[in-house]
């Protein structure tokens, strides 16, 4: 069943990663654009060399392979995760159980690094720090993840004494306090000055946007499979009854 689940996550990662990949394309390609040539526009000219891959072919297929990899990577991840919390927190369905690892996981590993760095355009930001903002990036998404696991496993074990209300508001209050601190603690960076402010804001937008649409593709798509998957798990390990079993009926011995 193990091996189910890791092709039905890696299949609806990469679904989730496709769709993604549209949106970006369709809703952030364009904004990406217009901030490339305001970069142009504030280099005064200066040529930096031929591009090793052009900006079509980084846009298109690029960006699909990226969005791509991305999503089988993430999927077998959320496959493994389902697989260790499914059942343990009470009879729900598979649907159930993939949407609200795949809100938990969206919230841990996409939104709460992203509100407190928001990705930049091309232009936006400081060339200087752009190694520092992108450590911090890193370094509190690590620290939301671990915090999320820790609370996970800690779930796992709480649960059944404390009940699921309880123990669900005492431990998001503490992974809220944790990642709180932690972002006030790692360093802030200042956005570069004469950058749109208006267009700054449409491409995080756009890139949250791509971010949603993917955990929303995967959680329903994953749900979707397992939902099949187990189902006919269960109808197959359930054992015959009725005419199959040949016995004879309990009078007539």
């Amino acid at each position: 069943m193990m091996r189910t689940l890791l092709v039905r996550g890696l299949l609806a990662g990469l679904l989730g990663g496709v769709v993604a990949a549209v949106f970006a394309y369709v809703v952030g390609q364009p904004l990406m654009d217009a901030a490339i040539e305001i970069e142009e526009a504030a280099a005064h000219g200066h040529d930096h060399g031929d591009e090793l891959i052009g900006r079509g072919v980084q846009s298109t297929i690029g960006l699909l392979v990226a969005h791509a990899a991305y999503g089988v990577a993430i999927g077998g991840l959320f496959a493994l995760l389902f697989a260790l919390a499914y059942g343990r927190f009470g009879a729900w369905s598979p649907r159930a159980y993939a949407a609200v690892l795949a809100a938990g996981a969206f919230l841990a590993v996409s939104l709460v690094p992203f509100l407190a760095y928001p990705a930049n355009p091309p232009g936006a930001g400081e060339g200087a720090s752009v190694n520092a903002r992108t450590g911090a990036y890193f370094g509190l998404l690590a620290i939301s993840v671990v915090a999320a696991g820790i609370a996970l496993y800690v779930a796992t074990r709480l649960t059944g004494r404390w009940g699921g209300w309880n123990t669900g508001i005492c431990l998001t209050a503490g992974y809220v306090a944790v990642v709180t601190v932690s972002g006030v603690l790692l360093p802030g960076f200042e956005e570069a000055d004469g950058f749109p402010g208006e267009l700054l804001w449409d491409f995080r937008v756009a890139a949250l946007g791509d971010l949603v649409v993917f955990w929303v593709v995967l959680g329903v798509a994953f749900g979707a499979l397992a939902q099949r998957s187990l189902a006919g798990h269960v109808s197959a390990s359930a054992p015959a009854t009725g005419r199959a079993g040949g016995g004879a009926p309990a009078g007539r011995r």
